[in-house]
């Protein structure tokens, strides 16, 4: 058994301890709203003006705030009709009923922290798919009261990733340190993408893998990620986030 114990405590030390705590050391450094009420959630100016765009969908991701912002980042879904002057926000927070629209700026500060797009589609290859994406947000499971749990989940990245399993056309996984984005109810899962080319396995959110054309190859432990992306070379390190290995 100490054969086996050894390297298997070794390896969660280097691939998930010392990455989650240096992320922590850093996250401690940076200078921080003390509370949400003086927290700028203004527009970042990410997104182009709505009368700009005819059609599109954004999936976009911010550090959350506090402490919890060394380990996780906050995700939201973005909807641009092509009959509507504006955008509309989704996102799942964890008060009241929880499935927000509209609730914030597009591309609002996240606690003062900038949002950064996960993945952008325009056009008529968005204005197709925008019945699809909308019909998996009316069809997320867990949108009452009290259906929010910041850990392991379903929190609000949970929500997104329902929607992108959902909707595999939008060809994206959340970033790696989208806490929550592995979670799924019971004891342990197993699910196929409909397009077959993402597995993913879980045991409540707590543990895991996922390996696919989406999200490489991925180790989850108690949230975090750790893992590798082929298709454009990086590292997924725990609470970190993504390490391109490559320059575009």
């Amino acid at each position: 058994m100490r054969a086996i114990f050894r390297p298997v405590v070794l390896g969660v030390v280097v691939l998930f301890a010392l990455p989650a705590v240096g992320t922590a050391l850093w996250w401690s450094l940076v200078d921080r709203p003390a509370s949400w009420r003086s927290a700028d959630w203004s527009s970042s100016g990410l997104l182009p003006a709505p009368k700009n765009v005819d059609a599109a969908i954004y999936v976009l991701a911010a550090r959350t705030g506090g402490f919890k912002g060394a380990f996780s980042a906050h995700s939201w879904i973005v909807l641009k009709r092509p009959d509507r002057q504006d955008y509309d926000r989704y996102d799942k927070v964890g008060w009241g009923l929880p499935v927000r629209h509209n609730g914030f700026v597009a591309d609002g500060y996240w606690y003062s922290n900038p949002p950064r797009i996960v993945q952008a589609i325009t056009g008529e290859a968005a204005a197709s798919l925008l019945p699809v994406v909308e019909a998996a947000i009316a069809t997320y499971p867990f949108a009452g009261r009290g259906d929010y749990r910041i850990w392991p989940g379903p929190n609000s990245n949970s929500f997104v990733a329902h929607v992108l399993r959902r909707v595999p056309q939008l060809d994206v996984a959340l970033p790696a340190n989208a806490v929550g984005r592995d979670y799924a109810p019971g004891l342990a899962s197993v699910s196929l993408s409909p397009d077959r080319r993402d597995l993913h396995v879980t045991l409540g959110g707590f543990a895991g893998l996922a390996v696919g054309r989406r999200h490489g190859f991925e180790i989850h432990l108690f949230g975090l990620v750790a893992g590798v992306y082929i298709v454009r070379p990086a590292l997924k390190i725990p609470a970190y986030g993504r390490l391109e290995l490559l320059r575009r």
